[in-house]
């Protein structure tokens, strides 16, 4: 959780916050998919309903008060993967930055599924 204070007040920003933004970027960007997340027994990596894809994304709450993400996706066959995943950061980037004020340390993009 990040927090902030103002001259209006505290504002906290819980980690679902981000992990919903950064979804919805995410899956929005040509190419992708959907989140996905490794199953409980460690077994295949599973496509998220759009109800769940904060599973598939994982929030680090830095001392200095920026934020890292690691987001776990699914891509279409034959999109270049390089394409993808700059769009992926670009999007999530600005769509974090603009709807919390929040700066991004880092994201870091795991391709875990090619699916047709």
């Amino acid at each position: 959780m990040i927090k902030q204070e103002n001259s209006f007040g505290k504002i906290s920003i819980t980690d679902e916050v981000f992990r919903n933004l950064a979804g919805e970027a995410a899956t929005s960007c040509f190419g992708v998919k959907g989140m996905v997340a490794c199953s409980k027994e460690g077994g295949p990596w599973q496509l998220l309903r759009r109800e769940s894809m904060g599973k598939g994304i994982v929030v680090h709450n830095e001392a200095d008060g920026t934020v890292s993400l690691e987001l776990h996706i699914g891509v279409d066959t034959g999109v270049p993967m390089g394409t993808v995943v700059s769009s992926i950061i670009n999007e999530v980037s600005y769509k974090l930055e603009q709807s919390t004020g929040v700066p991004l340390s880092s994201i870091d993009v795991f391709v875990d599924a090619i699916i047709a």
